[in-house]
């Protein structure tokens, strides 16, 4: 430290050492103060040594204090990149969220484990500070989407810093069911994955829309404007644009001219829940538009799924992996094999057949445009 710094930090730990002795709470509260002032007056990269001092004063002067005095010094922390480790930990667990808020929403001191323990054991006040935090990690949004209430989640959602794993857009778009303005916050993220995003618009569209409309007809207009704002979004991320699509495109376009796409790649994509790749190989393979096998897949029911697979041939074990792959995606049930086991083996090539250029002309007349 410079040396008046020094200097002035000797006289304040002297003071210091009186007031914990003999001083009132108030005297707690001013020293603390002082030494708030003292740290972030510095401007210096403290050494550890340092750091810890800071930590220990902290911790002695922040017991039996008000909490509008805790409060302060949480949001005067919280914005210091190299605030004392400790105090930003006890600060961020304590139990009153206009302490811990500050430091969860804002300090940089607090890491993905420290973020995630919090998330699992504290309020949902404490969630909901968190969910606003500049940049989330996929960690630590899975504790979120999975702990949170729907204000957290939805908070989550809406926040444009934050990554969600394969597993957390899983769970946002089957908890997007019950609430229109988080299905509107799902959708609008510009980094969806497209198999989810379809997959929210399904659900909008027969589930969350009937439900509010029931419960609250007077909306029905606010709802139905939430579905088409989702829908246009769909339309502006067609599979031509979106840069998944176009791999998966290039490499089952790269596997076809080698000779390598076949059934048993298909059950391998399946199996590593490659759901784009999946779309693309049997697109090849039937010779059906990308959009087409995609609408399919993504149907509510199986019997896309076991018309595309029929029209292969593929074996029952294939079938399976992508009913399988299609589940965990979605976050839904896999049903009962042993019944799809019967439907898929009475299914005959011919009707699949059928059903699929059916399949083929509602998908090109909902592509035409209206004249």
């Amino acid at each position: 430290m410079p040396r008046h710094t020094t200097a002035l930090a000797t006289d304040l730990l002297d003071e210091l050492e009186d007031t914990l002795v003999n001083g009132t709470v108030a005297r707690r509260v001013e020293i603390l103060r002082n030494i708030t002032d003292l740290f972030l007056a510095g401007n210096i990269d403290y050494s550890d040594a340092q750091l810890g001092l800071f930590d220990d004063v902290f911790a002695c002067l922040v017991q039996n204090i008000e909490i509008s005095a805790k409060a302060l010094l949480a949001r005067r922390l919280s914005q210091h990149p190299a605030a004392p480790p400790r105090i930003i930990h006890a600060l961020a667990f304590d139990n009153t969220i206009d302490v811990a808020g500050p430091v969860l929403t804002s300090s940089s001191r607090l890491d993905d484990a420290a973020l995630i323990e919090n998330a699992r054991t504290k309020s949902q006040a404490h969630l909901l500070a968190i969910s606003k935090r500049e940049r989330l990690s996929e960690a630590v949004t899975d504790t979120l989407v999975e702990r949170g209430n729907i204000d957290v989640v939805t908070s989550a959602a809406a926040n444009p810093g934050a990554e969600f794993s394969e597993h957390g857009y899983t769970r946002l778009v089957a908890r997007s069911e019950h609430s229109e303005e988080l299905a509107v916050s799902v959708g609008s993220r510009a980094n969806i994955p497209r198999h989810h995003l379809l997959r929210l618009i399904v659900r909008a569209s027969e589930a969350v829309r009937k439900k509010l409309q029931a419960t609250h007809p007077d909306t029905q207009f606010e709802v139905a404007g939430a579905v088409r704002q989702i829908a246009q979004r769909a339309q502006h991320t067609s599979a031509a644009d979106d840069p998944d699509v176009i791999a998966a495109l290039a490499l089952v376009n790269g596997l076809r001219q080698t000779g390598q796409l076949n059934e048993t790649r298909i059950a391998r994509f399946a199996h590593e829940r490659r759901f784009n790749e999946v779309n693309a190989a049997i697109s090849h393979l039937a010779k059906v538009p990308f959009a087409t096998v995609e609408t399919m897949m993504i149907e509510t029911r199986s019997e896309g799924v076991m018309v595309l697979s029929k029209v292969l041939n593929f074996s029952w074990a294939t079938v399976q992996t992508i009913l399988d792959m299609r589940a965990d995606l979605q976050g839904s049930s896999v049903g009962d094999h042993a019944f799809s086991k019967i439907s898929y083996e009475r299914l005959k090539i011919a009707t699949a057949q059928q059903i699929l250029r059916f399949h083929k002309m509602q998908q090109s007349r909902s592509a035409s445009p209206a004249l």
